[in-house]
């Protein structure tokens, strides 16, 4: 036996349960603020952004993701009790899936899971592995980013890169509120229009011939707080990337300039100091990406998280048949993403939402809303 592993956190909690064709997935979110708002439109929003069925670059699985809210909420305000969200599966094709419980996937879980588990596994959709269980991500990640949002903090991102197709950085060091909101409101957002079109064309001609595509997420965190976090196994970018590598296909995580410092001297990668007239201390660059020694440094929190190609392709592969011990072919039957990136900005974004408010509440207190006090 091992511990769970689907449970995060530490001021706050997030426990994600479901699986792809169960009942439902969803989330319980403990150590939640008491008294906050919940905007219900600003959070279906988000749920919008993840949900599947939008157009080509998806998967035609439709599902409503309409979020019910069983406990932590009252008249429109959150109660200190966990929040448990609940979102039912109600479009599933489990039928689909009858081959792969014998013959594994090339590229996903279905090998490794029927070996730590024994076959018990659910294999429907992926079971519990399935990207279905970011929608409770989502929706948790959607509530922390309205109490973070009170509190001078912006999270956005946006797709870099589809394959060899690029999309503008973020600026380093100054990044609009505008832009920012912008990009936190869209399905598939870009910088720059002209990637999204090239981007597109680079998903659709995947699918075309029956394969998928990877590509990158970069994301910004503004507003944050110099002083947050900690050295070794408590910094910020520890925090970060536990909770980026659970979302499913991540498969690398950088920040700042990332890989890119190994090719710099250190006069070039440090970030220069200087103090503003109002006396606060920033730096003319941001190599950093906003942490130094695992502590947040007041510039913008810049990240990037590499997502693989979707596995489940149409493509003839080769694997094994787990009971007979033999080498055969696999066609892989259902409706997959023949591209997970557009619809993982918004998950991505959710878990700098639980990590940053994660970090708020190490702090003695919460620090005050800009609203006004209810």
């Amino acid at each position: 036996m091992c511990a769970a592993s689907s449970v995060w956190g530490n001021n706050l909690r997030l426990s994600v349960f479901g699986e792809s064709h169960g009942p439902a997935v969803g989330v319980v979110l403990d150590g939640f603020p008491w008294g906050e708002t919940v905007d219900m439109d600003a959070l279906h929003l988000q749920m919008r952004r993840r949900a599947p069925g939008q157009d080509k670059t998806a998967t035609p699985r439709k599902e409503a993701d309409l979020p019910q809210f069983l406990s932590g909420i009252q008249d429109g305000f959150t109660t200190g009790a966990p929040i448990c969200i609940l979102i039912e599966n109600t479009n599933t094709h489990s039928g689909d899936y009858s081959n792969l419980k014998r013959v594994p996937r090339p590229g996903h879980s279905d090998y490794p899971a029927f070996v730590k588990y024994g076959g018990f596994n659910d294999i429907r959709g992926g079971g519990h592995f399935s990207a279905r269980i970011t929608a409770g991500i989502c929706a948790a990640g959607a509530l922390c980013r309205q109490v973070l949002l009170r509190r001078g903090v912006r999270i956005a991102g946006h797709v870099l890169s589809i394959g060899d197709r690029q999309d503008a950085c973020f600026p380093e060091t100054q990044i609009s509120p505008e832009e920012m909101e912008r990009l936190a409101s869209l399905y598939f957002p870009t910088l720059q229009p002209s990637a999204k079109t090239a981007m597109e064309e680079a998903i659709q001609k995947a699918r075309t011939a029956g394969d998928s595509i990877g590509g990158v997420v970069e994301c910004a965190v503004t507003g944050m707080p110099a002083g947050l976090g900690g050295p070794l196994f408590g910094g910020v970018e520890s925090l970060l990337s536990a909770a980026l590598f659970a979302i499913p296909a991540v498969k690398g995580v950088e920040f700042g300039a990332g890989f890119s410092v190994s090719r710099m001297r250190g006069s070039q990668n440090n970030d220069p100091f200087r103090c503003t007239s109002s006396g606060q201390v920033v730096s003319s660059t941001n190599h950093a990406g906003g942490i130094l020694g695992g502590i947040t440094d007041a510039m913008p929190i810049l990240f990037r998280a590499a997502f693989k190609p979707t596995p489940s392709i149409s493509l003839p592969q080769e694997s094994v048949d787990l009971l007979t011990k033999e080498n055969v072919p696999l066609e892989v039957r259902g409706r997959h993403d023949p591209c997970v990136v557009p619809r993982a900005v918004p998950v991505v974004e959710s878990m700098a939402a639980l990590c940053m408010l994660d970090l708020l509440l190490s702090a003695s207190s919460l620090p005050p809303s800009s609203s006004e006090k209810r």
